[in-house]
């Protein structure tokens, strides 16, 4: 697993926490990772528009506790609502790419 000058990649340090791609404790861990960086995405852009949470949940019809707990990654969301989240109420394209 490890490379020049034993350096370990990020995804060898991955695998050797949470096992191979496919497995129960990888899917979940990539689950929880990706439910992270969709509410930093969200939280950025809202900043950028220098909106608070409050006026982001009020513009998109939700609570303010549901944009922290997006934000968070405390909470799945829909794609529906990411698309309401981010084109409503931040004014953003949103493309989904799948590699």
């Amino acid at each position: 697993m490890k490379t020049k000058k034993n350096i370990t990649t990020l995804e060898e340090h991955i695998t050797k926490r949470y096992g191979k791609r496919g497995t129960e404790k990888r899917t979940e861990f990539d689950i929880k990772a990706k439910a992270f960086m969709i509410g930093e995405i969200v939280k950025e852009e809202r900043r950028l528009a220098k909106m608070t949470q409050e006026q982001l949940a009020d513009k998109i019809g939700a609570k303010k506790s549901f944009i922290s707990r997006i934000e968070s990654g405390q909470t799945d969301i829909q794609l529906s609502t990411l698309f309401r989240l981010l084109e409503l109420g931040l004014g953003k394209k949103v493309d989904l790419n799948v590699h």
